[in-house]
C-alpha cells in the first residue's frame, strides 16, 4: 500500500512508546555517535519519528544526562517549531507555490546535492548539522552515487541519518558505510493501547492486517479502506464468483482523489490475503486475516504452491509500479482475474 504523506516540517513529536527504551539505550552511546547511522525496520513502525527524535538530541545545547534533549534550550526551541537551520529532511516529497504536498517516485540528485552543500557550511548554532534521508531507499542511482562521495569524508560534526523500510534496496556501499540501527515491531498490547488511544475501533484486527506495524494500522483504519478490505477479502473467499470487472468498476466509480489510494489498498489486502493462504497452505497460521482462518482453509487444498507464489511475486513488482498507474481499473482487474485463475487451473488439472 502506498504512503501517505508525511508531514513537511521536521517539528518536535511525541516519542511513540514502544521506541521509548530503544531511544535511552542508544543515546546512552551518544558519545560514540556515528556520522553514518542506518535506521531500518518495516514500514509504519515509525522510523522517521525515532530518526527526528536522535537529530534533535544531537542539535540540542544541553542535553540530558541520558544523552537526550533537553527542550529548553534555543536548539530545541528552534527544532520544536520546525525551523532548526542546522536540520535538514530529504523525502520524496515535492511543494508547490501554494504549500501542496505531492509524493513522488524518488528523490534525485539535486537533492542530494543540496545536502551536500549543507554539509559543508558551517553551523548556526556551533553545535552540530543533522539530516535525515527517509526512505533512503528511494533515492535514485545518480542521488545514491552522489551521497556516497559525502559518506566517504564527512565533515566534521555532521551526522546524517538514513531511514530504510527495505534496506536490501540500498547499494552495499552505502549500507556498509553506515551503522545499522534495527527498530522492532512494538509489543502487541502496546501498540493496540496507542491505537485505541487514537480512537482506532477494533484495534486488534487492524493491527494484525497491518502485520504488527501500529503506523500503517493507523492508515488502514480509514472507514473507506475497511468497507473496500470486508467487501474485496469477502469475493476472494469465493474465486468462482468473483467479478474482477465489478471490482474494476467500483474503482471507477470512486472519485479521482480516491482512486489510487483504492487502488493501493486493493493491492495491499491482495498481498496480505496470498501471504496467508500461501501460510495456511503450509502448514501455518493466518498472520494478517486470522478471523479468515476457516476461509483460507477451504480454500487452501484448492490452489497449487508453485502458481502461488508466482503470483504473489508479481503482486510485489505490481505494487512496485503504483505510484502513477494510468489506468487503475485495468490493474485491479489484471490482478483479479489472475487471482481467479489460479483456482480455474486447479479445477482443471
Amino acid at each position: 500500500m502506498s504512503e501517505s504523506p508525511p508531514p513537511p516540517s521536521v517539528a518536535a513529536q511525541a516519542l511513540l512508546p514502544w521506541h521509548r527504551d530503544l531511544a535511552t539505550a542508544t543515546l546512552r552511546q551518544r558519545s560514540q555517535w556515528p556520522q553514518a547511522l542506518l535506521v531500518a525496520g518495516r514500514r509504519g513502525l515509525g522510523k522517521r519519528a525515532l530518526a527526528l527524535h536522535f537529530a534533535r538530541a544531537l542539535l540540542c545545547e544541553s542535553p540530558r544526562a541520558d544523552g537526550d534533549a533537553c527542550g529548553v534550550c534555543p536548539s530545541c526551541v528552534y527544532a520544536a517549531a520546525g525551523a532548526h537551520p542546522d536540520l535538514r529532511l530529504i523525502e520524496p516529497l515535492l511543494t508547490d507555490e501554494e504549500g501542496n504536498v505531492t509524493v513522488v517516485d524518488t528523490i534525485t540528485v539535486d537533492r542530494i546535492r543540496e545536502l551536500t552543500a549543507f554539509t559543508q557550511l558551517s553551523t548556526h548554532r556551533h553545535r552540530a548539522k543533522v539530516a535525515v534521508i527517509a526512505p533512503a531507499e528511494a533515492m535514485n542511482a545518480a542521488a545514491a552515487n552522489a551521497l556516497l562521495k559525502t559518506l566517504e569524508e564527512p565533515p566534521a560534526d555532521t551526522y546524517l541519518m538514513l531511514v530504510s523500510h527495505q534496506s536490501a534496496r540500498l547499494p552495499a556501499t552505502i549500507a556498509s558505510r553506515c551503522q545499522r540501527l534495527p527498530v522492532p515491531e512494538p509489543d502487541v498490547a502496546a501498540a493496540v493501547a496507542w491505537l485505541q488511544a487514537q480512537g482506532v475501533a477494533d484495534a486488534d484486527r487492524v493491527l494484525a492486517q497491518a502485520g504488527g506495524a501500529p503506523l500503517l494500522a493507523l492508515e488502514l483504519a480509514d472507514p473507506m479502506l475497511q468497507r473496500e478490505c470486508a467487501s474485496l477479502l469477502a469475493e476472494l473467499a469465493r474465486p468462482e464468483r468473483l467479478s474482477p470487472v465489478a471490482i474494476g468498476a467500483r474503482l471507477d466509480a470512486a472519485g479521482k482523489d480516491e482512486r489510487k489510494p483504492l487502488l493501493a489498498a486493493a493491492v495491499y489486502w491482495l498481498l496480505t490475503w496470498t501471504a496467508d493462504l500461501a501460510s495456511v497452505l503450509s502448514g501455518g497460521s493466518p498472520r494478517f486475516h486470522p478471523q479468515a482462518r476457516d476461509a483460507l482453509a477451504a480454500l487452501a487444498p484448492r490452489v497449487a504452491r508453485v502458481p502461488l507464489f508466482r503470483y504473489y511475486q508479481s503482486l510485489l513488482q505490481q505494487r512496485a509500479l503504483l505510484a502513477h498507474p494510468l489506468q487503475p481499473r485495468l490493474v485491479a482487474e489484471a490482478l483479479l482475474i489472475e487471482y481467479r485463475d489460479l483456482f480455474a487451473r486447479s479445477r482443471s488439472g
